[in-house]
């Protein structure tokens, strides 16, 4: 790739608005500042949803390039990050309902005329290997939340968003996120969870090998999209 706008502390510290503002205007290269500056929130949002690290990374890179593609109706009445975080969370959950339809299509096939049988995705054993312990069994204990809960753990507290930007992106209503919250806590054991408290963040990380993978590829399928589109 061509020399990363992330090495410039300049550009590094814009605000998202300006950034945005900078893109629609043609300076294209300036969109590596929003995915590095947002690859571990979207992968979180992702992976929490999918269970599946391959799966989440793409759901990244479809959601950088819908964003990019739509990038001209951002309107700002929201955070762009939390427009960016929602378009990730309708990706997520598409991918999700899809894989349902086909894992139950596979099992009605397999079970005959029996009821179907959803499979369980695999244990990620790269992941297992790379937490403490202790984060890992808080990690162990979210994953097994229902999903409206453990949507709600993620965002308020392994990324730390607010209230307010939690219900934006999940679009529900702060009574809502503050509910689930407090539910979500009472089906976590104390003790496992008061063990591990404050080192949330270290969940789900998304490090920087993958994040120039998933920079470069949004970036080829970007240009591709482009050229398609001034052929035509």
């Amino acid at each position: 790739m061509a020399t990363s706008p992330m090495l410039q502390p300049a550009l590094l510290a814009l605000p998202d608005q300006e950034v945005v503002s900078r893109v629609l205007a043609g300076e294209t290269a300036l969109f590596e500042i929003i995915m590095r500056r947002y690859n571990q929130r979207l992968y979180r949002v992702s992976q929490m949803i999918l269970h599946n690290d391959a799966e989440a990374e793409d759901v990244m890179q479809d959601s950088y390039v819908r964003a990019f593609e739509h990038l001209d109706q951002f309107a700002g009445r929201a955070a762009f990050s939390t427009w960016l975080t929602r378009i990730a969370i309708h990706e997520a959950l598409a991918r999700k309902r899809r894989r349902q339809r086909h894992e139950e299509l596979d099992a009605w096939q397999d079970h005959g005329d029996s009821m179907p049988i959803l499979r369980s995705p695999a244990p990620d054993p790269e992941g297992s290997a790379a937490h403490a312990e202790s984060s890992q069994l808080l990690k162990d204990a979210i994953e097994v939340l229902p999903e409206a809960y453990r949507c709600v753990v993620v965002l308020r507290e392994v990324e730390e968003m607010s209230v307010e930007e939690t219900a934006a992106c999940l679009e529900v209503s702060e009574a809502v996120v503050k509910t689930r919250l407090h539910r979500a806590h009472a089906m976590l054991r104390k003790e496992l969870y008061s063990r591990v408290s404050g080192r949330t963040a270290d969940l789900y990380a998304f490090h920087a090998v993958r994040c120039d993978k998933v920079v470069e590829s949004v970036f080829k399928t970007i240009h591709e999209r482009k050229a398609e589109r001034s052929s035509s």
